[in-house]
């Protein structure tokens, strides 16, 4: 895995605390320990220099925290099913199903779409390094949906282009909280990692610019149907952009999709949510249709995808109290 690296400036109205103390609180998912070690092996660093854990902060120090590379456990051929909508001797096209993670990192060395691959292909692209062979781009684990796997290296290279140089056709369907007043739209902001969470992406000032079209489909009993369109492929980009609209979306752990907006909704309408919780797991987020020109052959290809069931049948329960008069 990639080193990670966070850099924190001390605000300038900080009152005294240790250092150990500090970093806790400024980076969730990290226990106290684990910033002692980090500490104590010198992958913290204030104003340049390393510190003891019981170093007191002082107001505007630069604090850089090193999250030292991962060893992620070899890659092993795994027999997992897999969807396969198109194959030839240079590329597969996967449906992949929600709660499958694309390829091995740490904490996820088996059970990856990478594992099931190596299984069904002989030769996978190399140009990534060896935990990711063959993968052109990815999808969130629990988004099901479309992707693209490269055979060889000149596919890959030449699909990563197509990606780069926005040429490629990528459509999403979302359930998301609440009806969108626009009827279509287009969000643009910058993203970047946050600092607090490093699981999490934010709309910042600065970072890479994200560029997100969208259509209302249906407006819902306390719901929208949606289809979107990427123009640029940020990690976590439609999710963290249909929350920042005040839609997120529905069932989403990471950022507000699961029950957050149920406050100031009456007995009724709380019910049906939460009813509608139960049966939506993960964020009802597919990647349904893709769109590239064939690095070999030159000839456009267009593939789509069923919703998956549990989002089908979400939708059928929507359709269902809205026929019913929903109030």
């Amino acid at each position: 895995m990639e080193e990670e690296r966070i850099i924190i400036s001390v605000p300038g109205h900080k009152t005294q605390e240790r250092l150990d103390t500090f970093l806790v609180n400024q980076i969730s998912h990290i226990s106290r320990s684990q910033i002692q070690k980090l500490i104590k092996e010198g992958f913290v660093q204030v104003d340049g220099k390393r510190v003891k854990a019981h170093h007191v902060v002082r107001p505007l120090e630069k604090i850089v925290v090193v999250f030292p590379k991962q060893r992620v456990p070899d890659v092993v051929p795994e027999d997992i099913p897999l969807d396969i909508i198109y194959e030839d001797g240079d590329l597969l096209v996967i449906n992949k199903k929600a709660g499958m993670v694309v390829h091995p990192a740490f904490g996820h060395s088996s059970g990856t779409l990478v594992n099931a691959l190596l299984v069904h292909c002989l030769k996978l692209s190399s140009v990534n390094d060896p935990y990711r062979p063959g993968i052109v781009h990815r999808i969130d684990k629990d988004t099901s949906g479309l992707l693209v796997v490269a055979k060889n290296n000149t596919v890959h290279e030449q699909l990563a282009n197509q990606f780069r140089d926005k040429k490629v056709l990528r459509q999403y369907v979302a359930i998301v909280w609440g009806h969108v007043r626009k009827s279509s739209g287009t969000v643009e902001t910058f993203l970047a990692r946050s600092i607090r969470d490093r699981k999490k992406i934010g709309v910042t000032s600065t970072g890479k610019n994200a560029v997100t079209h969208f259509e209302v489909e249906e407006r819902l009993p306390l719901t929208s149907l949606i289809t979107l369109r990427l123009e640029t492929g940020r990690t976590h980009q439609i999710r963290v952009h249909l929350a920042h609209m005040g839609h997120p979306v529905f069932g989403d752990h990471t950022y507000g999709g699961r029950g957050r907006q149920l406050g100031g909704l009456n007995k009724k309408q709380t019910a049906l949510g939460m009813e509608l919780l139960q049966m939506m797991k993960r964020q009802a987020l597919h990647a349904k249709t893709l769109g590239f020109v064939h690095p070999a052959t030159g000839k456009e290809h267009f593939f789509d995808s069923d919703l998956p069931e549990d989002m089908k049948q979400l939708l059928d329960r929507l359709h269902q109290v809205r026929d019913e008069d929903w109030v």
